[in-house]
């Protein structure tokens, strides 16, 4: 078979190297890759959001199946093209990639069908916004942007002068772009935050396993928000109990809500939840993979992942097995350049010594003349696994002691809240 995966970030990697197991499984396309991509597959400078190029591209290699894995590609109607063209593909259409290309749709969805989340307001005027916001009996404030902001469209504010700032930087200097025309304004939930990525077809849904992400840029959950700077799984926070409840209360009832909207999901849904003292509330959709949060899942899945890709892109979910380890545990720790998540300088040379047993996904790497650089805000992300999660904390620490590259940052302190629960 030939695989085309569209992106080049770490969850790209993860997803190749996964995919690249199937012994079926005869040459891979990136588009556009990364340097550490190359190693398992062709990469094409064709960019994701380019959908147009994909599709021909797809056309003309004769492409047997195409995972859309970065929201863009998904928001924009990727796999409407290549489906259209008669190429199988994993991801979500146009219409269903909406519960993550506009927050105010997916706000919208779950009032109508009862799936629990945050109280909320949506505006489109800025001064109606901040006179809500002038007007709100209580603080912090969630500010989120409507479109897509690359993990950063979600602000909180701690007051009414920090949220009158935010709602400026978004809807009147739209450092967002047109993400900000619209924002959904909610209340501040408080509890353990968990990420359930799920493979569905639209009438079967099968959760993987839970994960936490660290979305803060700086030790202690304090700085920016970034697009994640590690992860680690399973989320110990997640028990059977509220598995099964979530299950009841959200998975099966947004599936049915899409469903019911004539916009089937057939992809990977992710649920981010937080775990109130009310019980598990919705924060966000997503309409494919988290990053970082494929680096830390996809290492323990014991399943072959393209024949479940398959199931889901035939609506067959039902028929295959999908099995992760369970007696292992992940840790994704993210490097990134020295500035991320806002300015900061690439091109610098990484030097990989002996990381063991430890996985390295890239995700913002080039080759120049042959010589591996840096390319992006988040470089690289090592995932090591062990029996135990302070274990495999500590692998993932030691293999970032062999790992060098100029502006090299990262948080120390990825999972130590869910390591003190084992």
């Amino acid at each position: 078979m030939k695989i085309l995966v569209v992106g080049g970030g770490g969850r790209e990697h993860a997803i190749i190297a996964k995919i690249s197991e199937n012994p079926q499984v005869e040459h891979i396309y990136a588009l556009p890759g990364n340097g550490g991509i190359a190693e398992l597959a062709e990469c094409v400078p064709i960019k994701a959001t380019d959908i147009t190029a994909i599709r021909d591209f797809a056309v003309e290699k004769q492409v047997d199946f195409v995972v859309v894995a970065p929201d863009d590609p998904l928001v924009l109607g990727a796999v409407d093209l290549l489906e259209e063209a008669g190429i199988a593909c994993f991801g979500p259409d146009k219409k269903a990639a909406a519960i993550e290309g506009s927050k105010v749709f997916a706000k919208e969805l779950m009032k109508k069908y009862g799936i629990p989340t945050a109280d909320y307001a949506v505006f489109e005027d800025l001064e109606e916004a901040i006179a809500y916001c002038d007007a709100a009996p209580h603080y912090p404030l969630v500010i989120k942007a409507d479109g897509l902001a690359l993990g950063k469209g979600v602000l909180i504010a701690a007051s009414k002068e920090e949220a009158r700032a935010d709602l400026v930087n978004i809807m009147q200097e739209r450092v967002f772009g047109e993400s900000g025309s619209r924002v959904v304004i909610e209340e501040f939930l408080s509890g353990p935050e968990v990420s359930v990525l799920s493979f569905t077809d639209g009438h079967t849904i099968v959760p993987m396993v839970s994960s936490m992400d660290h979305k803060r840029a700086l030790d202690g959950d304090l700085g920016l928000n970034t697009g994640g700077m590690g992860a680690v799984a399973p989320n110990p926070y997640y028990t059977e109990a509220i598995a099964a409840e979530c299950m009841e209360k959200i998975y099966l009832p947004t599936i049915r809500a899409m469903q019911s909207e004539r916009r089937p999901f057939k992809g990977c849904l992710y649920f981010g939840l937080m775990l109130t003292q009310r019980g598990p509330r919705v924060i966000e959709y997503n309409c494919r993979f988290g990053d970082p949060e494929t680096q830390a899942v996809l290492p323990l899945l014991q399943s072959d992942l393209l024949s479940i890709m398959q199931a889901v892109a035939e609506e067959r979910l039902h028929e295959v097995e999908v099995k992760f380890s369970e007696d292992q545990k992940t840790c994704c720790l993210v490097l990134a350049s020295g500035g991320y998540p806002q300015k900061y300088e690439t091109g610098f040379p990484i030097n990989i010594g002996d990381t063991g047993q430890t996985q390295i996904f890239h995700a913002g790497t080039k080759l120049k003349n042959g010589v591996l650089c840096t390319g992006g805000g988040r470089v690289l992300g090592l995932t090591a696994i062990a029996s135990s999660l302070p274990e495999a904390i500590e692998c993932a620490y030691k293999a970032v002691e062999k790992i060098e590259f100029r502006g090299k940052f990262f948080r120390t302190d990825i999972g130590q809240s869910a390591a003190c629960l084992e």
